[in-house]
């Protein structure tokens, strides 16, 4: 069974990308009439093995290692939130400007046989095992990058980066985390770069819980609290299977391809007024909880949502950064627009002074 993803490479070089069982072929092809047949879907199991180790390692960083919660027993969500986020999340990954226009995987990590072909990689493999326990607020993940590849799926699985993040607990390593039920979430993380944050906004398509996009927002923090985009981060993931540690790829049973120079996002498509109904979890009043259910909001509420500001990406994703309510509050946005007139999106509103004041995940519709 195979995966097959046709891109416009740089130069407008075309190539097509081919995720067989065994291997992953990458070759420049000069047609566009391609037909081909997607792995068929297997359902979710309801419940998943949650056994794993917490994490050894810690970003060492002085700020993060203050920031601890409690794991006392869950309430609320969090015991379903944490079946439905464990398990093995398999996909891939790029990084796009504050523009939206994609970046180059570094050169030394690329096959002499890519060069040869002229073929531009712009999209990591990606493994995103998840395990959080149900019994205590607590979680982990790994981000781990693949090596790009061209031959047998062996190859694939070299590792070139393995970074681990834990939530909740003694080793806490989130500045606030909001969650819901489905398996989304909203985090914002220091990083070891003084005055930069990363804000992950992880959505989950609401027709299909085996499929979700991480949109991660790099914002430098300058003088007097502004607020600036430095970087764009996404990741396209399928769950496939339980909770395994990253002990071997999803294979064929990954429903995506590499996505960086596909056609981006259509501005027409997300402008205008749109209803959207509110998911909220405060901060601002709530300065040592860290972990945080997001509570729907009774009503639903306009929005209107223009040009200025919006960053176009492919996967009908977007992302903004603006100030609001005349500079008071800066509205950091990430959408996925589902199909027309419907989208999801997620929120981090702070304060003048760079405080995170609330978190706000929305179902919208025009």
């Amino acid at each position: 069974m195979a995966g097959v993803g046709v891109g416009m490479g740089m130069g407008g070089a075309r190539v097509i990308a081919i995720n067989h069982r065994h291997h992953r072929t990458l070759i420049p092809i000069s047609q566009s009439n391609l037909q081909f047949n997607l792995p068929t879907i297997h359902s979710r199991r309801s419940s998943m093995s949650a056994s794993a180790a917490t994490p050894s390692t810690a970003i060492n960083n002085p700020i993060l290692q203050q920031n601890t919660a409690s794991t006392a027993s869950p309430s609320g969500c969090w015991p379903e939130f944490a079946s439905n986020i464990s398990g093995e999340w398999d996909g891939y990954g790029a990084d796009f400007t504050i523009d939206g226009h994609p970046i180059e995987l570094p050169e030394n990590v690329v096959p002499d046989a890519y060069r040869e072909w002229e073929v531009k990689v712009f999209d990591w493999q990606t493994q995103c095992p998840t395990l959080a326990q149900q019994d205590t607020s607590s979680a982990m993940y790994k981000l781990i990058k693949l090596l790009p590849t061209v031959g047998c799926e062996a190859d694939a699985a070299t590792r070139y980066t393995v970074e681990e993040r834990t939530i909740g607990g003694t080793n806490n390593m989130v500045s606030a985390f909001a969650y819901q039920s489905s398996g989304s979430y909203t985090a914002v993380w220091s990083t070891k770069k003084p005055g930069v944050l990363e804000l992950e906004h992880c959505l989950i398509d609401p027709r299909d819980k085996e499929s979700r996009v991480r949109i991660v927002q790099i914002v430098g923090v300058e003088e007097k609290g502004k607020l600036v985009l430095k970087n764009i981060r996404v990741f396209v993931e399928q769950w496939y299977g339980p909770f395994r540690n990253g002990d071997q790829l999803g294979g064929c049973a990954i429903r995506d391809s590499a996505f960086a120079t596909t056609q981006a996002l259509d501005v027409s498509n997300v402008l205008g007024v749109w209803k959207r109904s509110n998911s909220i979890a405060c901060f601002q009043d709530s300065p040592n909880s860290v972990l945080q259910e997001l509570i729907p909001v009774d009503g639903v509420e306009n929005s209107v949502r223009e040009k200025e500001h919006l960053v176009l990406l492919p996967k009908n994703l977007w992302t903004s950064i603006k100030e609001i309510e005349n500079g008071e509050k800066t509205c950091c946005e990430v959408g996925w627009l589902l199909e027309n007139g419907r989208a999801i999106t997620s929120t981090c509103i702070f304060s003048r002074n760079a405080e995170l004041k609330e978190i706000i995940t929305s179902s919208e519709t025009t």
